[in-house]
Protein backbone atom coordinates (compact mmCIF):
# COMPACT_ATOMS: atom_id res chain seq x y z
CA UNK A 1 0.00 0.00 0.00
CA UNK A 2 3.18 2.45 0.71
CA UNK A 3 4.69 1.81 -2.48
CA UNK A 4 0.77 2.80 -4.25
CA UNK A 5 0.93 6.03 -2.11
CA UNK A 6 4.38 6.66 -3.30
CA UNK A 7 3.31 6.09 -6.66
CA UNK A 8 0.17 8.19 -6.84
CA UNK A 9 2.01 11.01 -5.33
CA UNK A 10 4.37 10.59 -8.26
CA UNK A 11 2.07 10.57 -11.23
CA UNK A 12 0.25 13.82 -9.09
CA UNK A 13 3.76 15.72 -9.17
CA UNK A 14 4.50 14.16 -12.79
CA UNK A 15 1.24 15.87 -14.11
CA UNK A 16 1.71 19.17 -12.65
CA UNK A 17 5.11 19.07 -14.08
CA UNK A 18 3.91 18.32 -17.64
CA UNK A 19 1.06 20.78 -17.41
CA UNK A 20 2.64 24.04 -17.95
CA UNK A 21 4.55 21.93 -20.97
CA UNK A 22 1.21 21.19 -22.71
CA UNK A 23 -0.33 24.31 -22.22
CA UNK A 24 2.39 26.39 -23.94
CA UNK A 25 1.51 24.57 -26.94
CA UNK A 26 -1.85 25.84 -27.41
CA UNK A 27 -2.41 27.60 -30.35
CA UNK A 28 -2.07 31.73 -29.73
CA UNK A 29 -3.38 33.64 -32.49
CA UNK A 30 -2.66 37.04 -30.85
CA UNK A 31 1.16 35.52 -30.78
CA UNK A 32 2.91 38.07 -32.69
CA UNK A 33 2.17 41.34 -34.21
CA UNK A 34 -0.39 44.04 -32.78
CA UNK A 35 -2.42 43.80 -35.58
CA UNK A 36 -1.37 47.04 -37.55
CA UNK A 37 -0.06 45.83 -40.59
CA UNK A 38 1.29 46.90 -44.05
CA UNK A 39 -1.14 48.71 -46.70
CA UNK A 40 0.37 47.52 -50.02
CA UNK A 41 1.46 44.19 -51.62
CA UNK A 42 4.06 43.43 -54.36
CA UNK A 43 3.76 42.38 -57.80
CA UNK A 44 6.29 39.90 -57.72
CA UNK A 45 8.36 37.42 -55.41
CA UNK A 46 11.32 39.99 -55.45
CA UNK A 47 9.36 42.99 -54.27
CA UNK A 48 6.40 40.90 -51.93
CA UNK A 49 5.63 42.76 -48.53
CA UNK A 50 6.32 41.22 -45.68
CA UNK A 51 4.00 40.75 -42.88
CA UNK A 52 4.14 39.38 -39.38
CA UNK A 53 1.84 36.54 -38.15
CA UNK A 54 -1.00 37.74 -36.43
CA UNK A 55 -1.09 41.09 -38.38
CA UNK A 56 -3.55 42.05 -41.02
CA UNK A 57 -2.19 43.59 -44.50
CA UNK A 58 -4.45 45.39 -46.86
CA UNK A 59 -4.08 46.73 -50.02
CA UNK A 60 -6.08 48.16 -52.62
CA UNK A 61 -5.47 47.08 -56.39
CA UNK A 62 -7.00 46.43 -59.63
CA UNK A 63 -8.55 43.55 -60.76
CA UNK A 64 -6.12 41.40 -62.90
CA UNK A 65 -3.23 42.28 -60.49
CA UNK A 66 -0.74 39.51 -59.08
CA UNK A 67 -0.33 40.70 -55.23
CA UNK A 68 2.42 39.31 -53.20
CA UNK A 69 3.29 39.13 -49.68
CA UNK A 70 5.53 37.37 -47.35
CA UNK A 71 5.57 35.71 -44.15
CA UNK A 72 8.17 33.75 -41.60
CA UNK A 73 7.68 30.23 -40.41
CA UNK A 74 9.03 27.94 -38.20
CA UNK A 75 9.51 24.40 -37.12
CA UNK A 76 6.17 23.08 -35.71
CA UNK A 77 3.98 25.60 -36.73
CA UNK A 78 0.37 25.08 -39.31
CA UNK A 79 0.21 28.06 -40.97
CA UNK A 80 -3.19 29.48 -42.14
CA UNK A 81 -3.32 31.82 -44.94
CA UNK A 82 -6.94 33.49 -45.13
CA UNK A 83 -7.28 35.90 -48.16
CA UNK A 84 -10.63 38.74 -48.09
CA UNK A 85 -10.90 40.32 -51.31
CA UNK A 86 -13.73 43.21 -51.55
CA UNK A 87 -15.21 43.89 -55.02
CA UNK A 88 -16.70 46.50 -56.65
CA UNK A 89 -20.29 47.53 -56.51
CA UNK A 90 -21.44 45.92 -59.92
CA UNK A 91 -19.39 43.01 -61.79
CA UNK A 92 -19.81 39.57 -63.63
CA UNK A 93 -18.64 36.91 -61.85
CA UNK A 94 -15.00 36.51 -61.04
CA UNK A 95 -13.01 33.13 -59.83
CA UNK A 96 -9.91 34.59 -57.16
CA UNK A 97 -7.09 32.31 -55.87
CA UNK A 98 -4.34 32.10 -53.09
CA UNK A 99 -1.42 30.38 -53.72
CA UNK A 100 1.49 29.58 -51.25
CA UNK A 101 4.95 29.40 -51.81
CA UNK A 102 8.31 28.37 -49.71
CA UNK A 103 11.55 30.06 -49.79
CA UNK A 104 12.21 28.27 -52.71
CA UNK A 105 9.26 29.04 -54.45
CA UNK A 106 7.82 25.64 -54.42
CA UNK A 107 4.25 25.76 -54.71
CA UNK A 108 2.99 24.07 -51.52
CA UNK A 109 -0.44 22.44 -51.57
CA UNK A 110 -2.83 23.57 -49.34
CA UNK A 111 -4.05 20.65 -46.37
CA UNK A 112 -7.81 22.11 -46.79
CA UNK A 113 -9.15 25.54 -46.73
CA UNK A 114 -10.98 27.00 -49.88
CA UNK A 115 -8.50 27.73 -51.97
CA UNK A 116 -9.88 29.06 -55.09
CA UNK A 117 -13.49 30.56 -55.21
CA UNK A 118 -16.05 32.16 -57.62
CA UNK A 119 -17.72 34.96 -56.84
CA UNK A 120 -21.60 35.61 -58.46
CA UNK A 121 -22.17 38.66 -60.30
CA UNK A 122 -22.05 41.47 -57.86
CA UNK A 123 -20.73 39.73 -54.59
CA UNK A 124 -19.51 42.15 -52.59
CA UNK A 125 -16.59 39.97 -51.58
CA UNK A 126 -15.06 36.66 -51.76
CA UNK A 127 -13.10 34.91 -48.89
CA UNK A 128 -9.96 32.24 -49.32
CA UNK A 129 -8.42 30.54 -47.03
CA UNK A 130 -5.50 27.88 -47.43
CA UNK A 131 -4.36 25.40 -44.19
CA UNK A 132 -0.21 23.86 -45.20
CA UNK A 133 0.75 21.47 -43.31
CA UNK A 134 2.98 21.51 -40.71
CA UNK A 135 6.44 22.96 -41.10
CA UNK A 136 9.04 20.37 -40.51
CA UNK A 137 12.28 21.03 -39.16
CA UNK A 138 14.25 18.61 -41.69
CA UNK A 139 13.22 16.88 -44.52
CA UNK A 140 15.03 14.64 -47.41
CA UNK A 141 16.43 16.84 -50.06
CA UNK A 142 13.76 15.34 -52.89
CA UNK A 143 10.41 16.13 -50.67
CA UNK A 144 8.38 18.69 -51.05
CA UNK A 145 7.34 19.01 -46.92
CA UNK A 146 6.95 22.87 -46.09
CA UNK A 147 10.80 23.49 -44.14
CA UNK A 148 10.88 26.81 -41.95
CA UNK A 149 12.01 29.90 -43.30
CA UNK A 150 9.86 33.14 -45.78
CA UNK A 151 6.91 31.97 -47.54
CA UNK A 152 5.03 33.96 -50.40
CA UNK A 153 1.31 34.43 -50.60
CA UNK A 154 0.02 35.20 -54.27
CA UNK A 155 -3.71 36.28 -54.74
CA UNK A 156 -5.16 36.84 -57.92
CA UNK A 157 -8.50 36.52 -60.28
CA UNK A 158 -7.78 33.53 -62.86
CA UNK A 159 -11.16 34.23 -64.44
CA UNK A 160 -12.63 37.49 -64.88
CA UNK A 161 -14.67 39.12 -67.87
CA UNK A 162 -13.47 41.37 -70.18
CA UNK A 163 -15.77 44.71 -68.73
CA UNK A 164 -14.15 43.88 -65.00
CA UNK A 165 -10.49 43.67 -65.96
CA UNK A 166 -8.94 46.75 -64.06
CA UNK A 167 -11.78 47.59 -61.58
CA UNK A 168 -10.47 48.74 -58.34
CA UNK A 169 -10.85 46.17 -55.62
CA UNK A 170 -9.11 45.85 -52.31
CA UNK A 171 -7.50 42.72 -50.26
CA UNK A 172 -6.52 41.34 -46.63
CA UNK A 173 -4.50 38.86 -45.67
CA UNK A 174 -4.19 37.68 -42.29
CA UNK A 175 -1.51 34.79 -41.20
CA UNK A 176 -1.74 32.94 -38.15
CA UNK A 177 -0.34 29.12 -36.96
CA UNK A 178 -1.42 26.83 -34.92
CA UNK A 179 1.89 25.23 -32.47
CA UNK A 180 1.43 21.58 -33.08
CA UNK A 181 4.10 20.96 -30.60
CA UNK A 182 6.14 17.81 -30.58
CA UNK A 183 4.12 15.51 -32.36
CA UNK A 184 5.52 17.29 -34.94
CA UNK A 185 8.81 16.54 -34.20
CA UNK A 186 11.38 15.32 -36.43
CA UNK A 187 14.94 14.07 -35.70
CA UNK A 188 17.30 16.85 -37.44
CA UNK A 189 17.17 20.24 -38.64
CA UNK A 190 18.54 22.29 -41.08
CA UNK A 191 21.24 24.66 -41.00
CA UNK A 192 20.09 27.88 -41.72
CA UNK A 193 16.25 29.09 -42.92
CA UNK A 194 14.84 28.85 -46.41
CA UNK A 195 15.05 32.69 -46.10
CA UNK A 196 16.23 34.94 -49.28
CA UNK A 197 19.48 36.69 -48.41
CA UNK A 198 20.44 33.73 -46.08
CA UNK A 199 23.57 32.95 -48.51
CA UNK A 200 24.35 36.07 -49.43
CA UNK A 201 24.54 37.33 -45.83
CA UNK A 202 27.22 34.54 -44.84
CA UNK A 203 29.33 35.67 -48.04
CA UNK A 204 29.27 39.30 -46.45
CA UNK A 205 29.94 38.17 -43.04
CA UNK A 206 33.05 36.20 -44.22
CA UNK A 207 34.46 38.87 -46.85
CA UNK A 208 33.59 42.10 -44.72
CA UNK A 209 31.36 43.76 -46.91
CA UNK A 210 27.41 44.90 -46.83
CA UNK A 211 24.67 42.45 -48.46
CA UNK A 212 21.45 43.64 -49.42
CA UNK A 213 18.85 41.72 -47.46
CA UNK A 214 15.73 39.79 -49.00
CA UNK A 215 14.03 39.27 -46.56
CA UNK A 216 13.82 40.63 -42.69
CA UNK A 217 11.51 39.33 -40.43
CA UNK A 218 12.00 35.92 -38.91
CA UNK A 219 10.04 35.05 -35.05
CA UNK A 220 9.88 36.76 -32.15
CA UNK A 221 12.10 34.47 -30.25
CA UNK A 222 14.52 33.72 -33.72
CA UNK A 223 14.41 30.28 -35.50
CA UNK A 224 14.13 27.50 -33.59
CA UNK A 225 14.34 24.91 -35.67
CA UNK A 226 16.47 22.60 -33.58
CA UNK A 227 16.53 19.35 -31.11
CA UNK A 228 14.61 20.47 -28.39
CA UNK A 229 10.93 19.75 -28.13
CA UNK A 230 8.20 19.12 -25.52
CA UNK A 231 8.49 15.78 -26.69
CA UNK A 232 11.69 15.04 -24.21
CA UNK A 233 9.64 16.41 -21.79
CA UNK A 234 7.01 13.41 -22.34
CA UNK A 235 9.73 11.01 -22.86
CA UNK A 236 11.72 11.71 -19.73
CA UNK A 237 8.09 11.69 -17.43
CA UNK A 238 7.32 8.69 -19.41
CA UNK A 239 10.94 6.94 -18.32
CA UNK A 240 9.69 7.69 -14.56
CA UNK A 241 6.83 6.28 -14.33
CA UNK A 242 8.00 3.35 -16.13
CA UNK A 243 10.55 2.90 -13.36
CA UNK A 244 8.27 3.76 -10.59
CA UNK A 245 5.86 1.22 -11.85
CA UNK A 246 8.45 -1.15 -11.90
CA UNK A 247 9.39 -0.18 -8.35
CA UNK A 248 6.20 -0.89 -7.09
CA UNK A 249 5.42 -4.05 -9.06
CA UNK A 250 8.48 -5.41 -7.10
CA UNK A 251 7.37 -4.47 -3.61
CA UNK A 252 4.09 -5.97 -4.34
CA UNK A 253 4.97 -9.71 -6.00
CA UNK A 254 7.88 -9.93 -3.04
CA UNK A 255 5.29 -10.76 -0.22
CA UNK A 256 6.10 -10.37 3.21
CA UNK A 257 9.69 -9.94 4.10
CA UNK A 258 10.94 -12.49 6.93
CA UNK A 259 10.95 -11.41 10.48
CA UNK A 260 13.98 -10.24 12.07
CA UNK A 261 15.69 -12.01 14.49
CA UNK A 262 15.68 -10.79 18.79
CA UNK A 263 19.18 -12.02 19.67
CA UNK A 264 18.44 -13.34 22.87
CA UNK A 265 18.02 -11.81 26.33
CA UNK A 266 18.28 -8.11 24.11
Amino acid sequence: MRALRVLSTALLALGLAVAPAAADSSPSPEASGDGAGPTRAGTSFRTATEVEQGQTATARASTGDYLYWSFPADAGQRPTVKATVKLPETHAAETWQVDVYDGLRRRQACQYGAQTRTAAADAPSVELTCVLRTVRAWSEPWANDPLPGTYYVRLTALRISAADLGQAVNAELRVESKDMGGAAAVDGSLSEPLVPGVAARAEAEEDDASSAVLAALEPEDGWASGWWSDRWVWTAAGGALAALAGVAGYRLTRGPGRPSRVPPGA
